[in-house]
C-alpha cells in the first residue's frame, strides 16, 4: 500500500527534515576548506548564491512536492507533461547516483567517530599514547589511516553498510515514528557540538586571528571567476537545490504548510551550520600553525584532507584535544547520517509510489545503496568520479527544473504552487527573474565547467581512445549522463504511466 496519508506532524518536522538533508559532511568537509581558501569574499558570494539559486530552486521544489503529494518521478512528470516527463526521471536518477556513492561518506564519518572513541578512552582512562602518536607531525599516523580507509578496506564497507543498515531500520519506521523522531534528536545536537567546538576554537592562543580571517574580504578576488564558480556550486550542493529531496519532504508536508517560510528557515539554518563549522576549524588552523602566515599558505592550498588528516592532528595537539575531536567527528558522524536519510527516502517514495510496502521498499532502497555503493566504497577513484559526474549533474537538474516552471509560467506557479497557505511570500519579479537566471546561468555554469579540463585528456586518452575511464574527464561524465538520460527517454512512456497518469 502507497504511503500517501503519511505527514509530518507540524512545520518543525518539515524543518528539520530539511535541515537534516541540507546539513552533511560537505558543510564540515568541503565549505571550511573553501573559505579557508577565498575567506570572507568567497562567503559574501555564497550568502549572494543562496539568494540567487538555492532558495528558489527549493522553493519551487518544496512547493512541486507539496502540490502533487508525490515521489520525484509522478510529481516532475506530473509538472513536466508527458512529452518532458524524461526529465524528472534523470532529476530522480541524479539524486539516486550521489545516494549510493554517499552512503560510503556516512560510513567514513562512523569509522572517524570510533576512532577518535577509542583515542578519548585512551587519552582518560589508559596511556594516552595512540593520541601522541596522532599529534606528532613527525608520524604519518593519520595520513596512513585514512589512505587505508578509502583504499580497498573492509572496514570501510562494514562501516558503510553499517550506516545504511540503521537508516533502512529509521526509514522503515515511518516519516512520524522514523525521519521526523531521529531529526529531532540529530539536528538540534548538531548545532551544540558544533557551538561547543567553535568556542572553544576561538578561544585558543591564535585561534581569534583565524575568525578574523574568515570574514575578511579581499576586493581582488571578485575578479576571480573561479571564486563565483565556487560560491554557486558549494550552495548548491550544500543545501540541496537541484536535489529533487525537497520534493520528496514536501510530499509529507500538511496542506497549510508554509512553503516560503519553511524554505528560507531550512536554507539559512543550513549556511548557519557550515558557518559554524569554519568557525571551529579555521581558527583550529591558526592556533596550531607556527604563525599567521603559515596558516593563510596551508589554507589557501585548498588542502581537501583538512578534516580527515589535518584536523584529528591538530586536535590532538591541543589541551583536551580528544575531548574536542571527539565531539567534532560525533557532529560529522550526525550531519552524515542526516543526509543520507532524505536521499534514501526519495528513493523509498518513489518505490511505494509503484505500491512497492514501505518496508520492503526501504529494503530495497538499503540493498541498492549495499551493492551500488561497493564499487565507491573499495576504491576512493571511483568514488572522486561518482562525486564529479553526479555531483556536476546537480547543475543539470537544476537546470531542468527551472525549465519546467518556466514552461508553467514562473508567476503562475508562484500562485498556484507557493503564495497558498504561505504568509510569508516573496515577490513575483523576484521568483520570475531568479527562475530564468538559473536556467540560463546554469548552462552556462555547465559548458564553462567542462570547458576547464579537468582532466589532461578530457575527451580522448593519448592513444585516440574514449576516455571514460578517467575519474575526471568530461568523456566520463558525458557517457554516464548520456546512459541516464537514454533509459529515461526510452521508458518516457513508461515512466508517466507508471507513475504520473497513475
Amino acid at each position: 500500500m502507497a504511503e500517501k496519508k503519511e505527514e509530518f506532524s507540524n512545520r518543525w518536522g518539515i524543518i528539520l527534515a530539511a535541515l537534516g538533508m541540507a546539513i552533511g559532511a560537505g558543510n564540515l568537509w568541503r565549505f571550511p576548506r573553501i573559505a579557508g581558501e577565498y575567506g570572507g569574499t568567497f562567503i559574501i558570494l555564497w550568502m549572494f548564491f543562496l539568494v540567487v539559486w538555492s532558495i528558489p530552486l527549493l522553493m519551487a521544489e518544496l512547493a512541486i512536492g507539496k502540490h502533487y503529494r508525490k515521489g520525484t518521478f509522478g510529481a516532475l512528470g506530473s509538472l513536466a507533461g508527458k512529452k518532458f516527463n524524461w526529465m524528472g526521471t534523470f532529476v530522480t536518477f541524479v539524486t539516486m547516483g550521489i545516494a549510493f556513492y554517499y552512503s560510503v561518506v556516512t560510513g567514513w564519518a562512523l569509522r572517524y567517530f570510533l576512532l577518535n572513541t577509542n583515542n578519548l578512552a585512551d587519552y582518560i582512562f589508559g596511556s594516552g599514547e595512540m593520541n601522541k602518536r596522532i599529534g606528532d607531525p613527525e608520524t604519518p599516523y593519520m595520513d596512513e589511516f585514512w589512505a587505508t580507509l578509502s583504499n580497498s578496506s573492509w572496514e570501510a564497507v562494514v562501516a558503510y553498510m553499517i550506516t545504511v543498515s540503521l537508516a533502512i531500520w529509521v526509514l522503515g519506521k515511518g516519516i512520524k515514528n522514523g525521519l521526523e523522531k531521529v531529526n529531532r534528536i540529530l539536528i538540534p545536537t548538531l548545532f551544540i557540538l558544533l557551538l561547543i567546538v567553535a568556542a572553544f576554537a576561538i578561544q585558543m592562543p591564535g585561534g581569534s586571528e583565524g575568525l578574523e580571517y574568515l570574514f575578511t574580504i579581499d576586493v581582488e578576488l571578485f575578479k576571480n571567476p573561479t571564486v563565483w564558480i565556487e560560491a554557486i556550486t558549494d550552495s548548491a550542493w550544500s543545501t540541496g537545490a537541484g536535489w529533487g529531496l525537497m520534493i520528496t519532504i514536501g510530499s509529507f508536508s500538511r496542506a497549510k504548510e508554509d512553503v516560503t517560510l519553511n524554505t528560507f528557515l531550512g536554507a539559512f539554518g543550513n549556511n548557519t551550520a557550515a558557518l559554524l563549522a569554519a568557525i571551529a576549524i579555521l581558527p583550529a588552523v591558526f592556533a596550531m600553525s607556527a604563525n599567521a602566515e603559515a596558516a593563510i599558505e596551508f589554507l589557501h592550498g585548498g588542502n581537501t584532507a583538512l578534516v580527515f588528516t589535518v584536523l584529528p592532528q591538530l586536535f590532538a595537539q591541543m589541551p583536551g584535544g580528544p575531548f574536542l575531536s571527539w565531539i567534532f567527528f560525533g557532529a560529522f558522524a550526525m550531519a552524515a547520517f542526516s543526509s543520507i536519510l532524505p536521499m534514501m527516502q526519495l528513493i523509498i517514495r518513489n518505490l511505494t509510489d509503484y505500491e512497492i510496502p514501505k518496508k520492503k521498499a526501504a529494503l530495497i532502497a538499503g540493498a541498492a545503496c549495499f551493492i551500488v555503493g561497493f564499487p565507491s566504497a573499495w576504491s576512493l577513484a571511483i568514488f572522486e568520479n561518482q562525486d564529479w559526474v553526479w555531483g556536476v549533474g546537480l547543475l543539470v537538474s537544476g537546470i531542468f527544473i527551472a525549465f519546467m516552471v518556466i514552461k508553467y509560467g514562473p508567476a503562475k506557479f508562484k500562485k498556484d504552487f507557493i503564495d497558498d497557505h504561505s504568509d510569508f511570500i516573496v515577490s513575483k519579479k523576484y521568483f520570475t527573474v531568479m527562475m530564468y537566471t538559473i536556467f540560463f546561468a546554469g548552462l552556462f555554469l555547465v559548458y564553462w565547467w567542462m570547458g576547464q579540463g579537468y582532466s589532461d585528456y578530457p575527451w580522448f586518452d593519448e592513444n585516440g581512445n574514449w576516455n571514460v575511464f578517467d575519474r575526471y574527464s568530461n568523456a566520463s561524465i558525458v557517457t554516464q549522463w548520456g546512459i541516464a538520460m537514454l533509459i529515461a527517454v526510452i521508458f518516457n512512456k513508461w515512466f508517466y504511466r507508471k507513475f504520473v497518469k497513475k
